[in-house]
């Protein structure tokens, strides 16, 4: 009878613990989907209005802001970069696939994708035709360059993509990682057939804008457009100051 009685007491002691462990689990479940929920829609959706484009801060995220003010102008340098690819975007100089003697084309009036990037970076005080120029020299092989002709190399995409995979931030390349994707990133399409960079316009879904110099068709330079496009985002990148940068810049 005693062996009995002290049964069924495990027996209701057991009960009694799995009710309480299952309580909890009920409560930690139910914390963590309330978690998402808040998350999700509070951080990651737009608010109700509906308008034409969105920006980073209507998902919850700030516009970039870098450690560096590299030309000393009082902004930083991801500030820097973004105006410049926006001021280039005012330009809107039509697409023209040409060689120029010492390199640069006139960029208010025409220019290629590529013209796009070095512009945006001149902005912060960069100049990327000096850097690759140096850095082809120091690693010619990484380039796979045949001949070296530093009026074109720097606008070739696969020579940009090359020097950003060396010394700018990889990043993702899922459109649609919102927050992800900040204005002034660099995005290179289909194994560098195509170099663009993120605008400061986003679509409901978070996807951004692009600033970009595509094509003869092109009617303006800041388009959404990334959903639109059959071409692969391959490449993104971030330019920021770094030490192995400043090595290449005093070599």
């Amino acid at each position: 009878m005693a062996k009995r009685r002290l049964k069924k007491k495990v027996k209701e002691k057991l009960t009694r613990l799995i009710v309480v462990i299952s309580i909890i689990l009920i409560v930690v479940v139910a914390a963590q989907a309330a978690e998402y929920y808040f998350t999700y829609n509070e951080d990651l959706t737009p608010i109700e209005e509906k308008k034409e484009y969105y920006n980073i801060s209507d998902f919850g995220f700030a516009f970039p802001v870098s450690n560096t003010d590299y030309n000393k102008n009082g902004k930083d340098d991801y500030t820097d970069i973004f105006e410049g690819e926006k001021q280039y975007a005012d330009f809107n100089p039509k697409y023209k696939n040409e060689y120029y003697d010492g390199g640069y084309p006139p960029v208010e009036k025409e220019g290629v994708c590529t013209d796009l990037i070095w512009y945006a970076l001149k902005n912060a005080g960069y100049n990327l035709k000096d850097m690759i120029d140096k850095d082809i020299r120091n690693n010619r092989k990484k380039y796979h360059i045949d001949t070296i002709d530093s009026n074109i190399n720097f606008r070739r995409v696969y020579v940009q993509e090359t020097f950003f995979m060396r010394y700018a931030k990889v990043l993702d390349t899922d459109m649609y990682n919102i927050g992800q994707f900040l204005p002034g990133d660099i995005l290179t399409f289909d194994d560098s057939d195509h170099i663009a960079m993120v605008s400061d316009k986003y679509t409901i879904d978070g996807v951004p804008y692009l600033i970009q110099n595509r094509d003869e068709k092109q009617k303006v330079k800041e388009e959404n457009r990334l959903e639109k496009t059959d071409m692969k985002i391959t490449g993104h990148y971030r330019f920021e100051y770094s030490k192995k940068l400043q090595e290449l810049i005093d070599s």
